[in-house]
């Protein structure tokens, strides 16, 4: 948000939402559930977008490390 001059609340008027929701998006206390969250604006849109990239990261890389995550992959390739 920052490259982009936003803060949360700009963010969240923007989005039509909390500023306590992106406050718990920012501090990994709220998923982003998907496509719901976008917006119609188009600079909304490419930060809604970053986001849901964002989770989808963070869902991999939660899933990557977590050894029962790793003990269920290693099963399926069996």
């Amino acid at each position: 948000m920052e490259p982009m001059g936003l803060t949360q609340g700009a963010l969240a008027d923007a989005m039509g939402v909390q500023r306590k929701h992106v406050n718990e998006l920012c501090n990994n206390r709220r998923n982003v559930t998907g496509p719901d969250r976008t917006h119609p604006r188009p600079r909304v849109r490419q930060q809604s977008d970053f986001w849901l990239n964002v989770q989808r990261r963070s869902d991999l890389w939660e899933a990557m490390h977590s050894p029962r995550e790793r003990e269920r992959i290693k099963r399926a390739g069996r």
